[in-house]
């Protein structure tokens, strides 16, 4: 339905890659049988009710590859925590969870039947369901699942419309070149980056202010996005040249399915945000890896070959995240808050797993008042290994 040319021009694209427009997971439901609190979809978790209660359930996605899309039909989700911190209710009909991410939801059935708790992989592939009764002789049919996601260049971190022969291809909000592709911005990228294992900005002038002003609490980076020499070599496949927040972006499977869906932007603090200060310096670490060969790194470095990045004591900084990778990454800093700068500097909520979508950018600050060492890791458990780095604080 593409037409030859384009469909032409699409498949010689993926296949450059060695890859699928259908590559979500590295694992699938062919793998994995999907639990839901130990019981498998065939049995299913059942939680009892009385007609006209408010539940209170709370979801930890504690899976080792998989991100879920959550809903219960019939039912609307009240939001009311994130990472177990309480955030100001949001209602929708559905929210995907990344791994090791929490959220508590308030549901309120008004009726006399049973309610399917359905959370289908991101992949469509497999799911884990609950029920919700007031009789445990009750249950409730399984919906199906969604159609089969499709990645598009909004999820690849590319702008195809600009290269030859890709006109009409699915655009997205910012531009992105292949790792087996010369481009003039990459010979520009890497002049004066070697040794650039992260990316500190504070002496760099943000494009659009002046005087090195860095923007206030709640508002993000506007610093320019530099891949370091590290990122270019086979163990990258992918950079972002232009990536842009998506914090209102559901994600892949997920836009325009006729659902609310919770994002990101909908997260705000249930109460003033408890370190209001400004950031006394920015890191921009990018989330690196070559899906053909199932390498993944951070500023295109390995952990095993990778400094400690500090942190001093009492300082308040900001990181921003940029997803050079076609894949959803939960990044975790163990030890401290991560605040997710979503717009509002006043309620910015706080968590301790933050999702970066595929050619994103994503900003949030912590305050550093944990002393000693600590991991900062992406969640998947086989990137894990790789895209980690220690994060040493000191006075």
């Amino acid at each position: 339905d593409k037409g030859l040319a384009r469909t032409w021009s699409d498949r010689s694209m993926w296949n450059r890659m060695r890859m699928s427009d259908r590559d979500i997971s590295d694992i699938t439901g062919y793998t994995y049988t999907y639990l839901m609190n130990g019981q498998p979809p065939a049995a299913g978790w059942t939680g009892l009710f009385k007609k006209g209660e408010k539940v209170r359930l709370r979801f930890i996605n504690g899976s080792a590859m998989t991100f879920f899309d959550v809903r219960i039909p019939g039912l609307q989700i009240t939001v009311v925590a994130a990472d177990g911190q309480n955030i100001e209710p949001v209602t929708v009909d559905e929210f995907r969870i990344g791994v090791a991410e929490i959220y508590d939801v308030i549901v309120e059935p008004k009726d006399d039947r049973a309610y399917c708790v359905f959370a289908q992989a991101i992949d469509r592939t497999g799911y884990a369901r609950g029920t919700l009764t007031p009789d445990p002789a009750l249950t409730a049919d399984v919906p199906d699942y969604d159609s089969y996601p499709i990645l598009t260049m909004t999820d690849m971190g590319m702008d195809m419309a600009s290269m030859p022969g890709m006109k009409g291809m699915d655009t997205m909000q910012g531009k992105g070149d292949m790792g087996g592709m010369t481009s003039m911005q990459d010979m520009k990228a890497m002049k004066g980056m070697a040794g650039m294992q992260s990316m500190d900005h504070t002496a760099m002038r943000s494009s659009g202010r002046k005087n090195n002003r860095r923007g206030p609490a709640g508002t993000g980076s506007d610093a320019p996005i530099i891949h370091a020499k590290t990122e270019f070599g086979p163990q990258v496949d992918m950079r972002a040249m232009s990536p842009k927040y998506r914090l209102d972006d559901p994600g892949v499977g997920l836009r325009n399915n006729g659902r609310r869906v919770l994002t990101y932007a909908d997260l705000r603090n249930l109460y003033p945000t408890p370190d209001p200060r400004d950031p006394g310096r920015e890191i921009q670490l990018h989330l690196t890896g070559n899906m053909a060969r199932y390498m993944w790194s951070i500023n295109g470095i390995r952990y095993a070959d990778a400094e400690p990045i500090a942190f001093t004591y009492g300082e308040r900084l900001r990181i921003t995240f940029v997803n050079d990778t076609m894949m959803n990454h939960p990044m975790h800093l163990h030890g401290m808050w991560s605040d997710l700068e979503t717009g509002d500097g006043r309620h910015i909520p706080r968590k301790h797993t933050v999702i970066v979508q595929p050619g994103s950018k994503i900003s949030y600050l912590v305050t550093a008042d944990a002393m000693g060492g600590w991991a900062y890791h992406c969640h998947l458990l086989y990137h894990m290994l790789a895209m980690f780095r220690k994060v040493v604080v000191f006075r």
